[in-house]
């Protein structure tokens, strides 16, 4: 006898939606790269509520070359351990030929691997085929792994071992910084009324003599006296 639950069928996209607990693993430099050739600037808040997707979340990784010296990228993972993210960092390495890299691929498979049982689902967010070892291995070992980047940087060998990849082209506009609005300064070229005429009582000074003290009272021209004081 059949009962009414066996009898339920679950579509493609319900089926992918039972992810369970979640755990997010970021190459950073591989999520920079994709992002220049789409052409857009990723918010990580948006990234982090789409990849997560109303699924209960374990920890989300940042892997990421570091210089030190740079106090904007010191600024920006600072506001990426503040806001979620669970930052993993390595000192950039000057090569040869001048460039500078840090290859995280180890930490990577090693906290997906070691963290195999605190989560159902893994979302790697890359395309280096140098992890799909770690992916068929977290997979043998019962979590399913979903991977997210850009298809033409993305191994072939990385997507046929994963149970779901999805292509950052597809989801650019759901994870991408709103436009910053522009703003343009158009001077006033002339009045369609002309100025009152004002005729100056006695014990009063014209509007001009009054402007002509404002501006000899104000801290521009005061400065502009000690300049000159100062040189003389």
């Amino acid at each position: 006898m059949v009962t009414s639950s066996s009898s339920v069928i679950y579509t493609p996209e319900q089926v992918l939606q039972n992810r369970g607990r979640v755990a997010i693993f970021i190459d950073g430099s591989n999520l920079f790269y994709a992002a220049l050739q789409l052409g857009i600037e990723i918010d990580y808040s948006k990234l982090l509520c789409h990849l997560t997707q109303g699924s209960r979340l374990f920890r989300s990784f940042f892997y990421t070359g570091v210089d030190p010296t740079n106090e904007k990228q010191q600024g920006f993972l600072l506001w990426m351990r503040r806001n979620g993210y669970r930052v993993v960092s390595k000192e950039l390495v000057q090569l040869p030929d001048g460039s500078k890299k840090a290859n995280l691929d180890v930490e990577i498979a090693v906290d997906m691997m070691a963290l195999v049982g605190c989560y159902d689902t893994a979302i790697l967010v890359s395309g280096d085929g140098d992890l799909a070892y770690a992916v068929d291995a977290v997979s043998y070992r019962g979590a399913r792994v979903e991977v997210v980047s850009l298809r033409s940087m993305t191994s072939d060998s990385l997507i046929n071992v994963a149970d779901r990849y999805i292509d950052l082209e597809s989801i650019r506009e759901e994870i991408q910084k709103a436009p910053r609005p522009t703003y343009t300064y158009r001077p006033v070229t002339g009045s369609l009324t002309p100025p009152p005429i004002v005729t100056p009582h006695w014990g009063q000074e014209p509007p001009e003599t009054q402007e002509t003290s404002a501006a000899e009272d104000s801290p521009e021209t005061l400065d502009n006296l000690d300049n000159n004081n100062a040189s003389a």
